[in-house]
């Protein structure tokens, strides 16, 4: 599978239910658009609730008769977390998808100058949403007979430099969470194999049209440009479970 293709065509996410977190900047809005033109109700969250309602209109007028919904959802408050996907099951019947897009980034020039309060900041969005999206939504993902746990990841927590150690730490460790989530799905599916999965999507960096206007002679090699990622986001739910549970799949050569 790679980032370049539109689903096969089958149909996997007509009448879907999927969560986004995360939902309201360049990445998430593209989600957002891709989901619902493949037939999914998407339910989306994100900290900052003006843009959140920008993002779910957006998507509701690019493609008339989606249900695209919103709430504001505090993810580090697991609590929260839980009555988010109760809710979400309760209101829809089912839930067959998480995309975990809550991202942030700090660094520094060198690693003599880290600052640790950037590790505080950085361990809360990176690594504690990861933590409350996964523990909440698991139960109705396994429920589910096509869930999929998606966790956008970087390739620097595999390669990390010296001046993102706190960010290249945190990425690391949300993809080892993540993948004890797949492997929570393996356990569960038995000798038949899993019938949901937890995977990484990883990226060098995104890119979206307003950076290209902003920096029009950039060449941003490498980079994914959201539409990329929300195809194929999209098209892990084209690929069997027991193919993706536990996989890294790289938009961008690994390092």
């Amino acid at each position: 599978m790679n980032g370049n293709g539109r689903g096969s065509g089958n149909g996997a996410l007509e009448g879907a239910v999927v969560a986004v977190a995360g939902a309201a900047g360049p990445a998430g809005r593209a989600t957002l658009l891709r989901l619902a033109e493949a037939g999914a109700t998407v339910v989306a969250s994100d900290a900052n609730a003006a843009r959140l309602a920008e993002a779910v209109d957006a998507a509701r007028y690019a493609h008339g008769g989606a249900t695209v919904t919103g709430d504001t959802v505090d993810l580090l408050d697991l609590g929260a977390a839980r009555e988010w996907a109760a809710k979400t099951e309760k209101e829809f019947g089912r839930i067959d998808g998480l995309v975990h897009l809550v991202g942030g980034w700090r660094g520094s020039k060198t690693f003599a100058d880290t600052d640790l309060a950037d590790w505080t900041l950085l361990e809360k969005l990176l690594i504690r949403t990861v933590q409350s999206t996964s523990l909440a939504f698991q139960d109705g993902l396994q429920r589910s007979d096509r869930g999929r746990y998606l966790l956008i990841s970087a390739a620097g927590a595999s390669n990390p430099t010296a001046g993102n150690a706190a960010y290249a730490a945190s990425k690391a460790a949300a993809e080892a969470w993540t993948l004890a989530l797949a492997d929570a799905f393996r356990k569960a599916g038995g000798d038949e194999g899993p019938r949901s999965a937890a995977a990484i999507l990883v990226v060098k960096a995104l890119v979206h049209d307003a950076m290209r206007a902003e920096r029009p002679n950039a060449k941003f090699a490498g980079f994914t440009d959201v539409k990329e990622l929300a195809d194929a986001i999209a098209g892990v739910w084209d690929v069997p479970a027991p193919e993706v549970n536990g996989k890294r799949l790289w938009l961008t050569p690994q390092p």
